[in-house]
C-alpha cells in the first residue's frame, strides 16, 4: 500500500513503512529490536532471517548491531530513547562511534509522547548524550515525512547515525520546498525580522508562531533543523547575519541539544542573541502530552511572547 507522505502521520508509523520498503530491497539492512520489534512493522515477518529482538537488554542490542555493521550490513536497532541512549551509552560510544560503524540507532517515544510513563521515559537529554559522541550524526525529524526520507538517506550513509522519533500519536505535517537531506536546514517561513529555529514536533509549533507574528506585521523565519549534527551552520550562520536574534525550540533540555549547538556556533562566529526554548534545566513528568507542552513553555503562543520580548529589547538598546 502506498503511503501518503503529506498527511499527519506518525513517525512510528513513518518509521516502519521505511524500514519495511528500503529494508526489503536491500539486503544488507538489519533490524535489532531491545523488546520493541512492533516498530519495524511488516519487515520482521518477511525478513525474519534479517530481524532479531533480544529482549529487555539495550546493550546486547547495540553490540549485536556493532558485529553486524563489522560484517558489512547496515543494522538498526531501536527501543525507547531513554533506554537506547542511556543504558547502551558505554556500547554506542565504545563499540559504534569509536570505530565509525554503520550502525542506525533509533530511540522511539521521545520528549513528551511518553506522556503518562512519565520521566522515566521522556527522553529530553539524548540529544545532547549523542550530540557529544565523535563521528555521530544526529537527526530530528518533525513529522512523517521527514522521518520516512531521512531513514532512506541512511540505507547508503557513511557513519553511526541517532535517529530521534516519538510516539504512535499523529504528527502535524509540514510543508517546504526545500529537500530532505542529511545535513540541510529547511527553510518554512521567510522573514527578516527574527528567525525561529526548530527542530522535531516544534517545527509546527514554530510555524504556527510565525503565522500570527505576520499577522502583527512581524516577519519571523522558521528554520526546520532535522540535523542536529552536523549542524547546517551556512544557513543559522545566514539567519543571524539577516535578523535581529534567534531563538531555538526543542522538545528536549536546553542544554546539549539544538539550542546549545546553535548558541556554540554564532558565539564563535556571527555573536547574535539567542534565545533557547526548551526544558529548563529539570525532569518531566506524568501528563498529556498538550498539557506538557504548555507546562514547559512550548507552544505557539510561547514562541511567540518570547519572539517580541527578543524584538523590544534589540529595539531598546
Amino acid at each position: 500500500m502506498e503511503i501518503d507522505l503529506k498527511s499527519n502521520l506518525s513517525m512510528r508509523e513513518a518509521f516502519s513503512k521505511a524500514i519495511t520498503e528500503f529494508g526489503l530491497k536491500d539486503k544488507r539492512v538489519f533490524t535489532v529490536a531491545a523488546d520493541s520489534e512492533s516498530r519495524f512493522g511488516a519487515f520482521r515477518k518477511e525478513a525474519a532471517d534479517r530481524a532479531f529482538n533480544v529482549g529487555i537488554a539495550e546493550q546486547n542490542a547495540t553490540s549485536i548491531a556493532a558485529g553486524l555493521a563489522f560484517c558489512g550490513k547496515i543494522p538498526f536497532v531501536t527501543t525507547y530513547g531513554t533506554f537506547m541512549t542511556m543504558r547502551a551509552c558505554e556500547q554506542i560510544r565504545t563499540d559504534i562511534a569509536f570505530a565509525n560503524l554503520n550502525v542506525r540507532i533509533v530511540g522511539t517515544n521521545i520528549g513528551f509522547s511518553s506522556d503518562w510513563l512519565g520521566f522515566t521515559h521522556q527522553a529530553l537529554e539524548d540529544v545532547s548524550l549523542m550530540r557529544s559522541l565523535p563521528n555521530m550524526t544526529v537527526l530530528v525529524p518533525a513529522d512523517g515525512e521527514e522521518t520516512y526520507r531521512l531513514v532512506e538517506a541512511l540505507i547508503n550513509y557513511e557513519g553511526p547515525a541517532y535517529l530521534r522519533i516519538r510516539g504512535t500519536g499523529q504528527e502535524p505535517h509540514v510543508e517546504s520546498e526545500d529537500p530532505i537531506e542529511i545535513g540541510k536546514a529547511r527553510k518554512f517561513r521567510p522573514g527578516n525580522d527574527v528567525t525561529i529555529i526548530a527542530c522535531g514536533r516544534m517545527v509546527h509549533e514554530a510555524i504556527q508562531a510565525s503565522d500570527q507574528l505576520a499577522r502583527e506585521g512581524i516577519g519571523a523565519r522558521v528554520l526546520g533543523v532535522h540535523t542536529i549534527k552536523p549542524l547546517d551552520e551556512e544557513a543559522v550562520l545566514a539567519a543571524a547575519a539577516e535578523t535581529k536574534g534567534l531563538i531555538t525550540v526543542e522538545e528536549h533540555s536546553i542544554i546539549g541539544g539544538l539550542g546549545s549547538a546553535v548558541a556554540e556556533l554564532t558565539s564563535a562566529s556571527q555573536p547574535v542573541p539567542v534565545k533557547r526554548m526548551g526544558v529548563n534545566d529539570q525532569f518531566g513528568f506524568p501528563g498529556k502530552e498538550e498539557d506538557l507542552f504548555a507546562y514547559f513553555g512550548l507552544t505557539a503562543n510561547h514562541i511567540v511572547n518570547e519572539a517580541k520580548k527578543l524584538l523590544e529589547r534589540e529595539a531598546s538598546q
